[in-house]
């Protein structure tokens, strides 16, 4: 059997599980199909289409909360960001108060910019950078928020921080890498 009769073959078994994980059902799967034919030669003729499309089933809608980035955040050291709005457009800023560093100088609170992806699960992912007013350096975080159906929130985060050096000979010991878990401080 040729590799690409193989591929054919399989690629529907494996497309089945991928649309059964996602909640859809595949034009071969229209057999299980409990509204029959009746139903699927009306939907071709309303699609003007000659090729079956994947639809999507109806499932009952789950109650999972939409995860809202604003408010105030802290992560297992106990540091703290807070993030007074999110713009329709998913744009977002506020203020991150670290409680660890490395720097000689005082902590102070640091301005954080960035921006979520808006989508209809909740479960957003979302980036942002942090500009230590305290150290010559600069953190990007990026993370997904989780919201269970209990209503609790979690921001699951890695981060990059960079700091400035003299020489490019030290530029190895720049960029340090982490992740860290924040929960909403209520």
């Amino acid at each position: 059997m040729s590799r690409h009769l193989l591929s054919i073959l399989t690629l529907p078994i494996g497309a089945s599980v991928a649309a059964a994980a996602a909640g859809t059902q595949l034009f071969c799967q229209a057999a299980e199909d409990p509204s029959g034919e009746k139903a699927r030669e009306k939907e071709a003729k309303a699609t003007k289409s000659k090729w079956w499309p994947i639809r999507e089933q109806k499932h009952p809608t789950r109650n999972v909360k939409q995860c809202d980035l604003t408010g105030w955040w802290e992560n297992e050291l106990g540091s703290k960001m807070h993030v007074p709005e999110v713009d329709s457009q998913g744009r977002f800023s506020g203020e991150y108060i670290t409680a660890v560093s490395s720097a000689q100088k005082p902590i102070e609170p640091s301005p954080l910019v960035g921006s979520q992806h808006l989508d209809e699960d909740g479960q957003c992912t979302f980036g942002f950078t942090v500009n230590w007013k305290f150290s010559d350096s600069t953190a990007v975080f990026v993370g997904q928020c989780f919201a269970g159906n209990s209503g609790e929130e979690v921001l699951q985060t890695s981060w990059l921080l960079r700091e400035k050096v003299d020489s490019l000979s030290s530029d190895w010991k720049a960029t340090r890498t982490g992740h860290n878990i924040f929960t909403r401080v209520h």
